[in-house]
């Protein structure tokens, strides 16, 4: 395992920077980084101190500070302690720039100022902590997205993770002998998708779910055989009702919901 100081700059939540260093991460398996991270940096001083900290653990650095003075400021101090200094939005911003033929207000945070999406994302997560796991069937109609299937296929995570991209989205378990809520087939409004696993994957991922409730019998919930029934029951009620299913056995929860917006966003044209 190599491990590193990693400094993440910003003059905003540092959201930005934390994902894109994820992201590049896991292409590097043996990588570890001690992360520093550094927000809301708008001072001289604040840099200034940051920099004392650089030069004690020294490592990579990467920003996204807008205002001219505040870059230069870092950037001669990393030059001086001879470590990289690498701005991360400034080839985006250089592309955006020579497409729209336009300079940059160079305003820090504006990613995060109280507009109509950051309102729009709170509601939905509002709406989705409300109607998660089949509760409040009577407001699926005002769902953007509604997600079926057995237990365990990442319902929830999934329906938060497109909430938290401001998309209001229910989610209802597909039970055994127990039917859906009579709302899910009648809704005029929001595109119904299916998630589906493998049975194998299903029975050790609900044997997992026992063991941490200190549930040590097995029962019909991890059976193979019987959660392959449910599986294929859950499938032919998809198909039935034509709603598209995502197998989510090999994916994560970014990788479901991806392919679930382009669903979405064909549904929404195909509506219009």
């Amino acid at each position: 395992m190599s491990e590193f100081h990693l400094h993440l700059v910003s003059d905003s939540t540092g959201e930005t920077l934390q994902s894109m260093s994820k992201a590049a991460l896991v292409q590097f398996e043996k990588a570890r980084p001690i992360e520093h991270v550094w927000s809301m940096t708008r001072t001289i001083r604040q840099l200034d101190d940051i920099l004392d900290s650089i030069e004690k653990n020294p490592g990579l650095v990467l920003f996204t500070l807008v205002n001219s003075e505040m870059r230069k400021t870092l950037e001669k101090g990393c030059r001086k302690l001879k470590v990289p200094c690498v701005s991360i939005l400034d080839p985006v911003m250089r592309a955006f720039s020579g497409f729209l033929g336009q300079e940059s207000r160079n305003l820090p945070g504006r990613q995060h100022t109280l507009n109509d999406e950051y309102f729009d994302r709170i509601e939905a997560l509002n709406y989705t902590m409300a109607h998660d796991d089949g509760q409040l069937p009577d407001g699926l109609n005002e769902a953007d997205i509604v997600l079926v299937g057995v237990s365990r296929t990442s319902k929830t995570p999934t329906s938060f993770y497109l909430a938290h991209r401001g998309i209001k989205t229910a989610n209802v378990p597909i039970v055994p002998q127990i039917p859906l809520p009579d709302q899910v087939f009648h809704l005029s409004r929001p595109l119904v998708v299916g998630l589906t696993t493998s049975p194998e994957r299903l029975s050790q991922i609900r044997k997992n779910r026992l063991l941490s409730l200190k549930e040590t019998q097995d029962t019909d919930y991890v059976d193979k055989d019987r959660i392959k029934e449910e599986v294929i029951e859950a499938r032919k009620l998809c198909t039935k009702q034509g709603w598209p299913v995502i197998d989510v056995s090999r994916r994560s929860v970014e990788e479901t919901a991806a392919q679930i917006i382009t669903l979405y966003n064909s549904f929404r044209r195909e509506s219009v």
